[in-house]
């Protein structure tokens, strides 16, 4: 009889042995586990876009820079038409201010006086059959009869087609560059995606922003939906509270 207290005691000391590691363990796996799936998420929500603020290259203060048509001088795109003009936050002309919507500096895709179809490009890598949300910003000066004119308009491409005209009309009575932000989305039919703003301006408009470019999946296959995720988080959270039940179970396990 005593042999067998001792075997139920060994057991017992074994079980609370079984039931610390657990307790120890259990919560940093399930903890972990959380962590990565949040991560996977917010990165599969990344930017695909670069330098979609136009921060580099960096300008003088106070001024602009101007980029030529077929120019890959700003980083990440490709200017088209005539030219595409980086200009500094600091920028100020007739008694106006140009400040950025993000960042330190905007492109104007009115460029210097060309004032034609012009802007800028850039290719994107893309997975087939998933959709994509862009956000940008329309920046707009209200001068009439002066040489900002009234609105500004860009027209968006995707691979040749338009998806979207923007026209930004705020600012009437004020002499600051005012920015709208716009939305829409697009459906990727290969593995690259081309994406172009253009100036939609007359010619006798000298200002067109464009700011804080932001494309993002909306859908992607291997990565879990927000349902989903809440589900893998519910069950993670179910887990570590059935263990923390068991544990004391095992602890007071005695003969």
């Amino acid at each position: 009889m005593i042999e067998v207290t001792r075997g139920y005691e060994r057991q017992a000391r074994v079980s609370r042995r079984s039931a610390n590691m657990m307790d120890g363990i259990l919560p940093r796996t399930v903890i972990f586990a959380v962590l990565i799936l949040v991560f996977a998420a917010s990165a599969a929500r990344a930017n695909s876009i670069v330098n979609g603020s136009f921060e580099t290259p960096l300008v003088p203060n106070g001024i602009f820079t101007n980029f030529i048509t077929g120019s890959t001088g700003i980083t990440g795109w490709t200017v088209v038409g005539p030219e595409a003009s980086i200009v500094s936050t600091n920028y100020v002309a007739l008694g106006f201010t140009f400040p950025a919507e993000d960042g330190t500096q905007w492109l104007d895709l009115t460029g210097d006086g060309t004032n034609s179809v012009e802007g800028v490009t850039q290719t994107l890598a893309t997975t087939p059959g998933t959709a994509y949300d862009l956000s940008y910003f329309v920046g707009n000066q209200v001068n009439p009869g002066g040489i900002w004119g009234t609105t500004s308009t860009v027209n968006v491409m995707v691979d040749g087609v338009l998806i979207q005209t923007a026209v930004n009309s705020m600012g009437a009575g004020g002499t600051t560059q005012v920015w709208e932000q716009f939305t829409t989305s697009f459906l990727a039919t290969s593995s690259s995606t081309t994406l172009e703003f253009l100036n939609g301006d007359p010619r006798n408009d000298n200002s067109n922003g464009l700011d804080n470019v932001v494309v993002t999946p909306g859908s992607v296959v291997s990565t879990p939906e927000p349902s989903t995720l809440l589900l893998l988080i519910l069950a993670a959270v179910c887990a570590l509270g059935f263990y923390r039940v068991r544990g004391p179970m095992l602890h007071g396990y005695h003969m």
